[in-house]
């Protein structure tokens, strides 16, 4: 069964004093995603970035001290949490690291290399009992939440009984970038970049597969590491879902495409919050109904009520609901406070990285492989 756990809403910051938040790393994910979330919530104090460069630090985030490391962010008191955002050979290091010196962690996705370094994390986590929680910030984009909302009422819903569902999360970049994420060192290329998203959203919306195959490639000129996936799954009630990404698609797929007996919902483009925060635009807590719109609606087609059952399927224009990124961290803040649950406990992010690990291995080998409960 799909997880129904419901998303947190936007709490709203007690009169408890606010926490300290020390940030590993300032690159595109620190920079752009992090920071603005974190000081754009309230609550949470951004009092240290651990970066090499202290100048942009300094420039960007005039209120936080830039420190050399992050063993130095660590021997920080005023850090209550420490957010990760480093590349991802280094986050479970980095997290165990922090665990120990007694600070709640945010690692951004994926939360390691595979499963056998993410699982340690968790029992760490719990002998000091502080939070471990992962960055799956796409639980909280539009899209998402609109396909959640159709999935909810589940046979009895506008869809009727879901019979497969595809989700893409398409690029066009044929030109390879000298950076990390696309070279050919631990944790870089597509496959770890994008399938965390699609994964969790997938095991979010359908619950986990029974079997899986995957194919996984490195398709442009002078690429260095995966540039195109596709993960195929069958659920337990014969539910097929397709999740791929790629660097070469021009014509991008679209992001959600979920077909059942009463009809389709089908959304093309990318949740917008991403490239609002890229330009330069801030959520603001006071107006949260001034972030997250996605104008590019998607079309839902389904047999009307009460028609014949060989009636044929209407489409319409279904709109999104707002996406909702600050929810995470607001959510995040109140589960340190002990008020709420944390928004991605890090058992739902070692089972993502569970199916990863199988998903590889599929590709290696060329085979289905079947799900077992203990994965």
């Amino acid at each position: 069964m799909p997880n129904t756990t419901p998303l947190p809403d936007l709490p709203q910051a007690s009169a408890r004093p606010p926490l300290g938040v020390g940030l590993i790393g300032y690159g595109y994910a620190g920079a752009t995603l992090h920071a603005p979330l974190i000081t754009t919530t309230p609550g949470l104090v951004l009092r240290a970035v651990a970066s090499r460069q202290a100048d942009r630090v300094r420039t960007d985030l005039g209120q936080a001290v830039a420190v050399v490391d992050a063993e130095a962010l660590l021997a920080l008191p005023a850090v209550d949490i420490v957010v990760i955002a480093s590349p991802n050979l280094s986050h479970a290091p980095l997290a165990a690291a922090a665990l120990a010196a007694g600070k709640h962690v945010v690692i951004d996705k994926p939360m390691a290399l595979d499963a056998a370094q993410a699982q340690p994390l968790l029992a760490l986590a719990a002998a000091r009992g502080l939070q471990l929680s992962v960055f799956h910030n796409r639980r909280w984009d539009g899209d998402f939440l609109t396909a959640q909302a159709l999935l909810a009422g589940g046979e009895a819903g506008p869809l009727g009984r879901l019979t497969s569902a595809q989700l893409h999360f398409d690029r066009f970049r044929p030109q390879v970038r000298d950076r990390w994420r696309e070279g050919d060192g631990p944790g870089a290329g597509l496959y770890m970049d994008l399938a965390p998203h699609l994964i969790d959203q997938a095991l979010q919306l359908f619950g986990p597969p029974v079997a899986l195959a995957a194919d996984i490639a490195c398709l442009r000129p002078g690429g260095r590491s995966p540039d195109q996936f596709t993960l195929q799954w069958r659920g337990a009630a014969g539910l097929r879902v397709s999740l791929s990404a790629s660097m070469l698609a021009a014509l991008p797929g679209p992001r959600f495409a979920l077909h059942g007996t009463r009809g389709s919902w089908v959304k093309h483009g990318l949740d917008g919050q991403e490239d609002a925060l890229k330009a330069g635009h801030r959520p603001d807590p006071a107006q949260p109904q001034g972030w997250g719109d996605d104008p590019c609606h998607g079309t839902l087609c389904t047999v009307p009520d009460g028609a014949a059952p060989d009636a044929a399927p209407l489409a319409r224009a279904w709109p999104n609901q707002r996406g909702r990124w600050p929810a995470y961290y607001a959510a995040l803040r109140d589960a340190v406070w002990g008020l709420a649950a944390n928004p991605v406990p890090p058992q739902q992010a070692l089972d993502v990285m569970r199916l990863m690990d199988l998903g590889a291995e599929s590709a290696r080998s060329g085979r289905w492989l079947t799900v077992h409960v203990a994965d």
